[in-house]
């Protein structure tokens, strides 16, 4: 057994002290915990996706609609997760997703986060709507060293929502690549927030409470259109300014070459769910794309993400990675889309729900969980490597 999967070894023999588990080990039980230790507004706002909540819905029952079929006597002795993504090597075939204001969540939000996702080994796609900024997350993401102190950085993508001001856009990518961010991941689907009526019941919003906005009072782009640093004088010009630059619905596809133009690392498209889509990311040079309708928090009634997947992978082939978001809360989902196509996947709300439950500690849990999981049921169902995953390990029952 690996390391990853040692976690449940581990869990058993400090059973023998009567130590258990301070989080559940079934990932699926964390919302409901988390919404008695959350405000109505957060947990709404992790929880909750646009409309009646039907795509969020679709989602999951997509998952549940695949069933793995195992393999027998296949000697499945030695297991290898790791991957190599966009040229991040990774211990497993997992992300850490881009989830904004997580300090609505716990006071630490993203530099717990990310401690947490180095102490991993995983890679933290850091959002431009973190409580944080983008420096500040960066100096957490680093793992230990031998002596206890800190040891090397970690692995960490930057996530751009494209702002209509462009050379604050510019600004961001700068802060980004000078912090040591290797990908960019540019989310597509958020060129206005949606109809969110959890969000809309509470009138809660918290950018405009100044929670998400971090990366943007501390740009020196945007502090010079507001006249200078954000401070209480100018904090309600400062809301607004941001209010007007977050959506950008005017993009099309022409203005990717713009992103070319001034970041040289990979860069992977967030929120595609049609081949066409995809092949257009292909022709303008893509290096990725991540198939994902944001959780079910932008369009309701949209596709499942996991019904995209397939079409999106035959869509791309070998030409760019294809990653895929939306759903995800086993080890079991994990194994269902990479045998769909995905290189890897985006984790999002149970971290979060981890976040909330118990800071770092919370968030390494879910990791730890997630890992052990995909690994015994790759092992289990006869399989060793991500890449011996093809869509004959699935069947869809009538």
């Amino acid at each position: 057994m690996s390391p990853l999967a040692d976690f449940q070894n581990e869990i058993y023999l400090n059973g023998l002290g009567d130590e258990r588990p301070g989080l559940p080990t079934d990932l699926t039980r964390l919302e409901g915990l988390a919404e008695r230790r959350l405000s109505a507004g957060a947990f709404g706002y992790i929880a909750g996706s646009a409309g009646s909540e039907a795509t969020a819905r679709a989602n999951r029952a997509a998952f549940d609609r695949l069933r793995i079929v195992p393999r027998m006597l296949r000697d499945v002795a030695v297991r290898d997760l790791a991957v190599e993504v966009l040229g991040t090597p990774m211990p497993a075939p997992v992300l850490l997703g881009p989830v904004g204001v997580q300090s609505i969540f716990h006071p630490d939000g993203e530099p717990a986060t990310a401690r947490a996702a180095a102490a991993c080994g995983l890679t933290m796609v850091l959002s431009t709507a973190a409580s944080y900024t983008i420096e500040e997350v960066a100096a957490a993401n680093v793992t230990a060293g031998a002596d206890g102190g800190e040891g090397g950085q970690g692995a960490r993508w930057y996530q751009l929502y494209w702002p209509k001001d462009r050379e604050l856009a510019v600004s961001f990518l700068g802060r980004a690549r000078d912090a040591g961010y290797t990908t960019l991941v540019v989310t597509l689907d958020t060129v206005t927030l949606a109809w969110r009526p959890r969000d809309l019941d509470q009138a809660y919003l918290p950018f405009l409470r100044g929670i998400g906005v971090a990366n943007y009072f501390s740009d020196p782009v945007f502090q010079k259109a507001v006249g200078g640093p954000v401070t209480d004088a100018n904090r309600g010009a400062a809301l607004m300014h941001w209010a007007a630059n977050f959506g950008n619905p005017g993009l099309t596809w022409d203005d990717l070459a713009f992103l070319r133009e001034h970041w040289d690392g990979p860069i992977a498209l967030k929120g595609i769910q049609h081949p066409d889509d995809a092949r257009r990311a292909v022709d303008a040079g893509m290096d990725g794309v991540i198939v994902s309708n944001h959780g079910g928090r932008q369009v309701d009634g949209a596709i499942a993400s996991l019904d995209a997947l397939p079409g999106v992978a035959e869509a791309v082939g070998d030409q760019a990675t294809v990653l895929f978001d939306s759903g995800i809360r086993t080890g079991a989902d994990v194994v269902k889309a990479l045998a769909l196509g995905a290189k890897a996947v985006l984790l999002g709300r149970p971290y979060c729900y981890g976040l909330a439950l118990g800071g770092e500690a919370g968030v390494r849990h879910v990791l730890r969980c997630i890992q052990a999981e995909l690994e015994l049921t790759l092992a289990l169902s006869g399989h060793t490597r991500p890449g011996d995953l093809s869509p004959e390990v699935l069947a869809r029952p009538q």
